[in-house]
């Protein structure tokens, strides 16, 4: 069946006059665009410089290749879709009883593979073997992280492994050392040092486990956009293979070694051109080096991303989880974990586990997203935002190893430089809500009460971590303490007022301000409640203002009202003058931020106080 059949082929210059006639409806005469303004008016543009085109266009002649083979963008191979990918469970509960419980549970249920962070903010190493107690080893896949003592990780999990008494040749999982991610973690210089005798473990012994995760995650969580990501995994990565070449590793052996750790995100479209791009530009660097075609593959481990996730109205965080989750099946994971919803609060419940993992269960196991290999790969859009992380990624990389390589970047201040830059950029999106979180910057709870979970221990030190949602987090904490309100007077009849004091709510909600809404329609109304307020609101349409504006800040001024700010436009009151505009675009943070000050409501706990050195 011809879907096209009978629709007449638009070309692009003429698709974006048609787009400019749509865009220009909405436009007084003296802002219509022309088609090449309609094309920058539907872009969007993402940290880091990725522009985001409304539409893209076959290229004709692009080789789309095949999985499995050179240069490997869309995946290792074909897909088992029985099990498309590894189910991989996070636990860092220091409860060694309440490990073993969980991890039990969890594979018991639908988990494939088991995920331990051991050290100071996990699993103490001398407890790993009990955490493993009831896991066959043989059949399920165990892997550990740590930011303190890698070594003593590693150690542990081959310690329980021996005590299994399991062919060592069918164990399965990671040894986790990456001493660079933990410097970018909690600071230091990285000890290089142990990956030989690692990489000798695995290819001696345990010959189906692999010795070393480049986990990017860190950067990820520092602000690090798509193509930061993938740069600094190369680089890291590149340094590794180095170092073992001098300890007389073969590079085809250390890529055989080395699995990636990397953040999906709610941003579905590029988190799969993220991981098409990784596995792309790493097997560029393998074709360098001279390694051996089949051994170029990365193996991607995804999970979900701790940087998005929000405290208030955690549940959202399941939609954005599962989209993620999504983006990486069809990227081509190898492995993925989902991060339970609450995982932002502290450790995790049964229950937000156990959504976690019935998340990848669906969509494996009904929604059969990855029963064929790169579902979309030949989308002209997923192919060009591939390209264009690559193509980015590649020069930063270059740049990097030209310096020296990961390490020493690190320690020259050049990644925390950039990863500051690339962080402010997406502040002021986030500020704007060009980059919305629902829940928390758009459509807040309003009067919600906070999960409350046990806190894990953060690690200090290294680059700054930050989730997104932070900043907004604490503008509603500065209100936890008590009713904090400003009155918000709606003019003239519903049909008038109803679209701009939502707005209104909705934004104070944002900061948990409670609107005190006054119905204006006549001369007669009660402005008792804003007698003396130190701010108030006046929401409406332009016609409500023709008719009531006037006489409602003139009644404002009288009470004492001390700021008077509009919803909309100030231009829309004519002559009136008002304190300031409350509408789509501004810097909601900034705003509500000073309205707090205005309505008296203390500052966020850790804030410096006012006349204090910030």
């Amino acid at each position: 069946m011809g879907l096209a059949e009978g629709f007449a082929p638009v070309a692009p210059d003429a698709w974006a006059d048609l787009a400019a006639a749509v865009v220009n409806k909405s436009r007084p005469d003296d802002r219509k665009v022309d088609g090449a303004g309609a094309r920058e008016a539907l872009a969007s543009h993402l940290p880091g410089g990725v522009d985001i085109e409304p539409i893209y266009w076959p290229q004709p002649g692009a080789a789309l290749g095949l999985p499995g083979a050179m240069p490997f963008t869309r995946g290792r191979g074909p897909r088992n879709p029985d099990q498309p990918w590894d189910v991989r469970q996070l636990h860092d509960d220091p409860d060694a009883a309440a490990s073993r419980a969980a991890v039990l549970d969890d594979l018991e249920r639908g988990v494939s593979s088991v995920w331990l962070h051991v050290g100071a903010d996990g699993i103490a190493p001398g407890d790993v073997a009990e955490v493993l107690t009831d896991v066959m080893v043989d059949l399920a896949p165990v892997v550990v992280s740590s930011t303190d003592d890698q070594s003593a990780a590693a150690a542990a999990l081959v310690a329980a492994w021996e005590a299994k008494g399991v062919d060592p040749t069918v164990v399965r999982g990671s040894l986790g050392h990456d001493p660079i991610g933990q410097v970018a973690t909690v600071g230091g210089s990285p000890d290089l040092a142990p990956l030989a005798e690692a990489v000798a473990t695995c290819t001696d012994r345990f010959t189906g486990v692999r010795a070393i995760t480049v986990d990017t995650r860190v950067h990820h969580d520092a602000g690090a956009s798509d193509q930061d990501e993938i740069a600094l995994a190369l680089a890291t990565a590149l340094d590794y293979v180095r170092h073992l070449a001098e300890a007389g590793v073969e590079p085809a052996e250390a890529f055989r070694r080395i699995d990636f750790r990397v953040a999906a995100t709610a941003d579905q479209f590029t988190t799969i051109a993220k991981l098409r791009a990784l596995r792309r530009t790493w097997a560029r660097v393998g074709e360098v080096i001279e390694v051996p075609e089949a051994d170029r593959g990365a193996w991607v481990h995804a999970v979900t991303s701790w940087r998005m996730q929000t405290r208030t109205d955690p549940w959202v965080n399941i939609l954005r989880d599962t989209i993620a989750c999504f983006a990486a099946a069809a990227g081509g994971a190898d492995a993925i974990t989902v991060l339970p919803y609450d995982h932002a609060l502290g450790l995790p419940t049964a229950f937000s586990r156990r959504v976690a993992r019935n998340t990848q269960s669906l969509l494996s196991s009904e929604s059969n997203v990855a029963r064929v290999a790169d579902p979309a790969g030949g989308s002209a859009y997923v192919e060009s935002l591939t390209d264009e992380l690559a193509r980015a990624a590649w020069t930063w990389f270059g740049q990097l190893d030209a310096a020296g390589g990961a390490a020493a970047a690190l320690a020259a201040g050049t990644v925390a430089e950039r990863l500051a830059a690339t962080s402010a950029e997406r502040d002021v999106a986030l500020a704007t809500r060009a980059l919305p979180i629902t829940g928390t910057s758009t459509f807040p709870l309003a009067g919600e009460t906070l999960l409350s979970r046990t806190p894990r221990t953060e690690p200090t030190g290294g680059l700054p971590r930050r989730r997104d949602a932070e900043i907004f987090e604490a503008l509603r904490e500065r209100t936890a303490g008590g009713d904090v309100s400003v009155p918000v007077l709606a003019l003239g009849p519903a049909r008038e007022h109803t679209a701009r004091l939502t707005f209104v709510t909705n934004l104070l909600g944002v900061a948990g301000i409670r609107p005190e809404v006054i119905e204006v329609d006549g001369p007669d109304a009660d402005l008792t409640a804003a007698q003396g307020a130190p701010a108030a609101i006046i929401a409406s349409s332009a016609a409500g203002y023709s008719a009531h504006a006037e006489a409602s800040v003139a009644s404002l001024r009288s009470a004492g009202v001390g700021r008077v700010l509009v919803a909309g436009k100030a231009a829309e009151l004519g002559d009136t003058t008002v304190d300031g505009e409350v509408r789509d675009g501004i810097n909601i943070v900034d705003f509500l931020a000073e309205l707090l000050d205005l309505l008296g409501a203390p500052s966020a706990p850790g804030a410096p106080q006012a006349g204090a050195d910030a």
